[in-house]
């Protein structure tokens, strides 16, 4: 069977509970309320040596694509993953087809261009000769016409000879010229078919390292694509990301420390060399760069690796223990004592530290802020400082 209640009981229990909440909001405030025992430690002016943390992926700044410029066939490869390599290294072979025949053939016909050349040349040296001898015989008869000695059908005759020769001279010219273009025609297709040639021998453009074989020996590669993929060795550097919230300060120079995950033991100096001008909205996360000192051997691209970025020391700060802050009603701020209470203070944080942590507005200094508590605890609580320093909560 149900309980009844009517209105006079629920009016009853009400009361009794607003008299218990009152009651119980009387003994926190009295001189007999339940005191909680705490460490604090004062809020005072230190140097601090702020850092940043981020999570980094090993890259390499300088990916080198290694493949043919013209469409074929994969002849050999001479290298394997992993292996370095100097410049100018033969790192593998196209199929050259009939480019050798193409270029022999090619050549032939350049040297008959050029002993063309050599017989327009002692052509037009003869036509010159025969040109000099009809001239000169054209002015005596014209002379000797002039003196009445030959006739005018003799004159004419040995003009039209030197006409004639002076025409051949001007042929053997312009047939010299012709063939010197041919010959220029053949020059350079012989260069363009000892560049195809040379591109089906693919070398390495720097010293590097090879990450990857894209194509094996047989393979059909197109124009431009990939079939060994390198990297240069001395390019090693770290992509890191860092929260955005705890980002100021970080500038180009500043030393690091890198923990690669095969190595947990060991730590290797560095310094950020690039902040990227993109960060990333989703993730909320600054993007910076960070370079070995000196690149550690057996180094794996997309390793991970946890990098501290070491921020300039901030000399003279007002700030307190990390253990002191406390967030209340949406609000960041400390419990500090006043009068045997704890009272919560709203403060505004600037530099965070794992010694201490900035503050810009709240606190004046001197304040004893409460950093360690045996449970939790709220505004206006009776509090007994047990013991100073330390990191707790």
């Amino acid at each position: 069977m149900k309980p009844r209640f009517n209105k006079r009981t629920v009016l009853i229990l009400a009361g009794v509970m607003v008299a218990l909440g009152v009651g119980l909001a009387a003994l926190r405030n009295s001189p007999f309320a339940p005191v909680t025992q705490v460490g604090a430690v004062e809020a005072a002016r230190h140097t601090l040596q702020a850092s940043l943390f981020g999570i980094g992926v090993v890259e390499s700044r300088r990916n080198i694509l290694i493949g043919p410029t013209s469409a074929g066939r994969v002849a050999r490869i001479h290298v394997e993953q992993g292996e370095q390599v100097k410049a100018g290294q033969l790192l593998a072979e196209m199929d050259p087809i009939d480019l050798r025949e193409r270029l022999a053939a090619s050549r032939h016909a350049l040297a008959r261009a050029r002993a063309a050349v050599s017989a327009t040349q002692a052509q037009a040296l003869e036509a010159e000769s025969r040109f000099a001898t009809a001239d000169a015989s054209a002015r005596r008869f014209a002379s000797l016409k002039a003196q009445g000695f030959v006739s005018a059908e003799a004159e004419r005759a040995k003009g039209h000879e030197a006409r004639a020769a002076d025409a051949a001279v001007r042929a053997s010219r312009a047939n010299i010229a012709s063939a010197r273009a041919d010959g220029e025609r053949l020059t350079a297709e012989v260069r363009a078919l000892e560049e195809q040639l040379n591109n089906t021998r693919l070398l390495a453009p720097v010293a590097g390292l090879i990450v990857a074989r894209e194509l094996e020996a047989g393979s059909t590669a197109v124009a431009g694509q990939a079939v060994l993929r390198m990297v240069e060795a001395d390019s090693f550097w770290l992509r890191v990301r860092i929260d955005q919230g705890r980002s100021a300060g970080l500038a180009v120079g500043q030393p690091a420390s890198i923990v690669l995950r095969s190595r947990p033991g060991e730590s290797f100096p560095g310094k950020v060399v690039r902040i990227e001008q993109l960060s990333d909205a989703v993730t909320e996360e600054r993007i910076a760069m960070v370079a070995f000192d000196a690149l550690p051997a057996g180094l794996t691209l997309n390793e991970m690796a946890e990098v501290t970025v070491r921020l300039p020391a901030r000399p003279d700060v007002l700030s307190v223990p990390p253990a002191a802050l406390v967030r209340q009603d949406g609000k960041t701020g400390v419990f500090a004592i006043a009068d045997g209470r704890a009272r919560f203070r709203p403060i505004r944080v600037g530099v965070r530290a794992e010694t201490g942590i900035e503050v810009l507005e709240g606190l004046n200094g001197g304040e004893a802020v409460i950093v360690q508590r045996v449970k939790p605890i709220a505004d206006g609580d009776r509090v007994r400082v047990t013991s100073s320093g330390g990191d707790g909560k």
